[in-house]
């Protein structure tokens, strides 16, 4: 017997899920038979739908407390139920550390950080007293697990999802399970302002070992995963999803010939 995610008959809220990873992953859990609701500050540019199905959009600024509590009571008046959370709402521009004002870091931090915790608890108020009770995936990054110049703010704040993701598992257990996806390099329509035209694009996935960047649909597969009873025993994991990773920068650097095999010197 084929492995399949069935999630028909639950509801899936997507934070940011009208563009970029987020429509990814509305369009693989529309593909997995939920029903999506998606938010964002405002609606997406075109469409995200699979087939005939589209999601629901609702507005929601997820860094404002009360806005969230609000379409979380939205979500369970319109649907009856709300099963799953994929916190994807984040991100950041370039800035310096250096020059980085207290206002912009704050508001980093308050987007990547805080605003998923305020959606998780606002999510658990409702999953723990379900039946099935629920689960919450986060979108974290690889800028939480290593150097992230430029975006210091965001990587750390990254970090502390993850942490957070860890705790949430714990205290949450077992009415809701909570894991964190690690993403790395995803392209998408603003792929460009990060890596620049075609040719940077492709140089940059060739430094990935799976020689590409991640598609959001890639990121909405494992989303689902996660959310589905095929992880039923997974809580407080984090997932790589980075298509092996980042070639170490001495490769590139070293003169010696790659693949020679060393000896030890005889005494």
């Amino acid at each position: 017997m084929a492995l399949e995610i069935d999630l028909a008959g639950r509801v899936v809220l997507v934070t940011g899920g009208v563009r970029g990873v987020g429509a990814g992953i509305s369009r693989v859990f529309l593909e997995a038979g939920a029903t999506v609701v998606a938010c964002a500050r405002r609606p997406a540019d075109r469409p995200v739908a699979f087939g005939a199905r589209e999601i629901d959009y609702l507005p929601c600024d997820v860094r404002d407390a009360d806005a969230v509590r609000g379409l979380v009571d939205a979500i369970v008046a319109r649907h009856g139920r709300l099963d799953h959370v994929v916190n994807n709402a984040g991100g950041a521009p370039f800035a310096p550390s250096a020059t980085a004002s207290k206002n912009f870091n704050t508001k980093i931090v308050e987007l990547n950080l805080m605003a998923p915790l305020l959606v998780s608890q606002a999510a658990y108020g409702v999953m723990r007293d379900q039946p099935d009770g629920g689960s919450i995936v986060m979108i974290s990054s690889v800028s939480g697990h290593r150097a992230s110049p430029g975006t210091a703010a965001y990587g750390a704040a990254k970090a502390g999802m993850d942490s957070l993701t860890q705790s949430l598992s714990v205290e949450w257990a077992p009415r809701v399970r909570v894991n964190s996806l690690i993403v790395g390099m995803v392209e998408t329509e603003l792929s460009e302002l990060h890596y620049g035209d075609r040719d940077g694009i492709d140089a940059v996935s060739e430094t990935i070992p799976l020689r590409r960047m991640a598609t959001p649909e890639d990121i909405g597969r494992c989303a689902v995963f996660l959310a589905s009873p095929l992880a039923a025993y997974v809580s407080g994991a984090t997932l790589l999803v980075h298509g092996g990773g980042e070639r170490p920068a001495f490769l590139a650097a070293s003169t010696a010939e790659i693949g020679a095999v060393s000896t030890p010197e005889k005494a």
